[in-house]
């Protein structure tokens, strides 16, 4: 495939938090620097079924999980194909996350399920993905990825902050970009949310009428993985082996757990931005991902970084399909054979361009 003079992708994002595929129809172009242009965005719910497996993937035989794999990379492209279809659109690539099953960095490992070849045979459309697997394989932790994006398509923010399932921060150190997971989010808050009987906290309303639980706090605050420095990544395996005893181990309501999660997602974000060297100008932070919509914790994390930083809440777009449109855009890095992986991120022996391109050269 020639080089474009613009790229027209599909990014696909299924977070850990296995709600649903978000797919966002982007088109980028380079003059002295990126832009971009979501063309339509949408977020298509799990079949029942497919939800259930998802979310026990990593409990399956080898054997069940190869067929799942493939399951979801056909049911992937098949709505791509339809989404694309009745909208006019004609993507020249696909650029898939895929949904992590295993991510094990320690152990050289991590798994993204969405099978390429059925990605790319049920839509019709060249595909890009498993990112992850090269930063690893060069000593890396894999992740994030999405600050290469953060970097080149939003330049005015001096932080970048996800609030998915798992929090990530972004930003630049000494002219370098840096990044980590700080901690969990929706996967916690959602799993308590749902032993009130809510599939999550709208607007944090639950978490408001609760009381912070020192013993709990404390607790939390003892866990290994805040003992580690540099690049880290946080994967669902540590939130079930440490994060989720810990909470359970102490008696609370779901209102106090809830507020207590609140507080402590606050001091972890508002301790690693306060930290940060400061030229006495107000900076700004860009905050993205479902979390952005809890009010609670927005206003809770705002009282402890106001008035050295300004919390800016892009448009529901870019709240929404973030993730989304960045892998996409690695997609077109790969496809350019452009870095879209930093070592100074993951602590990988080098820069790397990550990605399995399918239907490229055929």
């Amino acid at each position: 495939m020639d080089e474009p003079k613009w790229y027209e992708v599909v990014g696909l994002m299924s977070g850990t938090s296995g709600d649903g595929l978000d797919l966002a129809f982007c088109k980028f172009w380079k003059n002295d620097a990126w832009s971009f242009e979501i063309q339509k965005a949408t977020t298509i719910p799990f079949p029942e079924k497919l939800e259930q497996s998802l979310k026990s993937a990593h409990l399956l035989d080898a054997a069940s999980l190869e067929i799942l794999d493939i399951e979801f990379g056909t049911w992937m492209g098949n709505k791509v194909k339809v989404v694309c279809d009745s909208s006019g659109l004609q993507p020249s690539a696909i650029a898939s996350h895929g949904h992590t099953v295993f991510h094990q960095p320690s152990k050289g490992m991590t798994k993204q399920i969405g099978d390429g070849f059925a990605l790319w045979q049920s839509s019709g459309i060249p595909v890009i993905n498993d990112f992850r697997k090269l930063d690893v394989i060069l000593g890396g932790q894999g992740a994030p990825l999405v600050p290469v994006g953060d970097e080149l398509l939003f330049p005015n923010y001096d932080y970048a902050l996800n609030l998915g399932g798992i929090a990530n921060i972004s930003m630049e150190v000494d002219k370098q970009r840096k990044a980590f997971d700080t901690c969990p989010f929706n996967l916690l808050f959602n799993y308590f949310a749902q032993k009130a009987g809510k599939a999550f906290d709208a607007n944090g309303d639950l978490a408001r009428t609760g009381k912070v639980s020192a013993e709990l706090l404390a607790a939390l605050e003892k866990l290994p993985y805040y003992r580690l420095s540099g690049a880290r990544s946080l994967g669902r395996e540590d939130i079930e082996k440490d994060f989720i005893p810990t909470l359970e181990s102490v008696d609370t309501s779901v209102p106090d757990t809830l507020a207590t999660l609140s507080e402590h997602f606050a001091r972890c974000i508002s301790e690693i931005l306060l930290q940060q060297k400061n030229t006495g100008d107000q900076k700004k932070l860009l905050v993205t991902g479902g979390g952005a919509y809890n009010t609670f914790f927005i206003e809770n994390l705002s009282a402890k970084i106001q008035p050295r930083i300004e919390v800016s809440l892009p448009e529901n777009q870019i709240i929404d399909f973030k993730e989304a449109l960045v892998f996409a855009f690695l997609g077109v890095l790969r496809w350019r054979g452009e870095n879209n992986c930093l070592a100074s991120v993951t602590a990988a022996s080098r820069d790397s361009s990550g990605g399995t391109m399918y239907g490229f050269f055929s």
